[in-house]
């Protein structure tokens, strides 16, 4: 799986369900069924109460040990890359009884991300929370619109991949999902690519983002078929250097303009102007989405991160399926 070095890692999300332990909870129904919806009351109003005054509470800052202490934890139980920098809030008084509110930020390149944790008042315990928004579906949060679909456009199963055109996984995501499977789930799937170039480790993958998308603009099968090409001969791609990779990948697009009778002056034009907004934008919306490698697929909704095996694959779209009432699609019978 192709991992930006300036990008926080999907680990720094850390994973961190199941640290949440041995802290006690109780839900608002459980309260009243015990205590009545009047006492409910009380209990939130006192809580109020007592988050305010725990506001005021002097807490002391972290001592260079304890901070130590967090970051090789954090560092050596989720594999924090040592290019990654750690660095914490002053703690603050919060409402949980026995913990002061902590932020820890990890920092790699330009990308900053803020975890809240709770540190026990003895210094003994980290824990963290990890809250998740279900307030809409989230394949509702993928734009795309204008994008090139492959496979059925009507279909109720929709796999979107973050691709890199330099990344050699997602070159072998992209033969699974289309050497076999697309064979026997086509007319029952979606497929549409969005861009996730990672500038930072492959020098020419911005610039093949922009070329699929000026052919995609004016063909849907031409971008299809750039997107083919690449991710098979992305070695005789790349040449000797960036320079001859660009020039390689520009050759291929008119190609391909030519092939489906384009219009070669407004690809020319597009490839001169190497405008970066769309894909930067398409980057941006990966990132709010947690994508932080490549490939990533949202299958329905389904995060998937890096290659995922043929038979998985079929499984993952079975199940999709029956969810959406259709049959799971049997494969087709092998030619002798």
């Amino acid at each position: 799986m192709a991992k930006s070095n300036g990008i926080i890692l999907s680990i720094v999300a850390l994973g961190f369900l199941g640290i949440w332990a041995g802290m006690p909870r109780i839900s608002q129904a459980e309260q009243q069924k015990k205590a009545g919806t009047s006492k409910v009351t009380a209990v939130a109003n006192n809580k109020s109460e007592a988050t305010k005054a725990a506001s005021e509470v002097a807490v002391p800052p972290l001592s260079p040990e304890i901070v130590h202490r967090i970051q090789t934890e954090l560092r050596s139980r989720y594999n924090v890359p040592p290019q990654i920098t750690i660095s914490f809030s002053d703690p603050k008084a919060g409402s949980t009884p026995g913990y002061d509110d902590l932020v820890v930020t990890f920092q790699g390149g330009t990308h900053t991300t803020n975890h809240d944790f709770l540190v026990s008042r003895d210094r003994k315990t980290l824990a963290h929370l990890e809250t998740i928004d279900i307030s809409q579906d989230l394949m509702s949060k993928i734009d795309m619109k204008g994008r090139p679909v492959r496979g059925n456009p009507e279909a109720k199963v929709t796999i979107v991949n973050y691709d890199d055109f330099q990344c050699p996984f997602c070159s072998r995501m992209h033969s699974t999902l289309f050497a076999n499977v697309f064979k026997d789930y086509g007319d029952k799937v979606r497929i549409v690519y969005k861009d996730y170039p990672l500038i930072e480790i492959h020098p020419w993958a911005m610039h093949a983002a922009i070329d699929g998308n000026c052919l995609g603009d004016q063909n849907n099968q031409a971008y299809w078929d750039f997107a083919d090409q690449v991710h098979a001969s992305q070695r005789d791609v790349a040449g000797h250097n960036r320079a001859e990779a660009l020039a390689n990948l520009d050759k291929m697009v008119m190609g391909l303009a030519d092939k489906h009778h384009l219009d070669s002056a407004k690809v020319q034009a597009c490839i001169q102007k190497a405008d970066e907004g769309a894909v930067r934008a398409s980057m941006a919306e990966g990132d709010k989405l947690g994508v932080d490698s490549t490939p990533t697929l949202f299958i329905n909704g389904e995060r998937f991160t890096g290659v995922i095996p043929e038979q998985d694959l079929r499984a993952v779209l079975d199940r999709a399926l029956a969810d959406n009432g259709q049959a799971p699609q049997q494969p087709a019978p092998k030619s002798n």
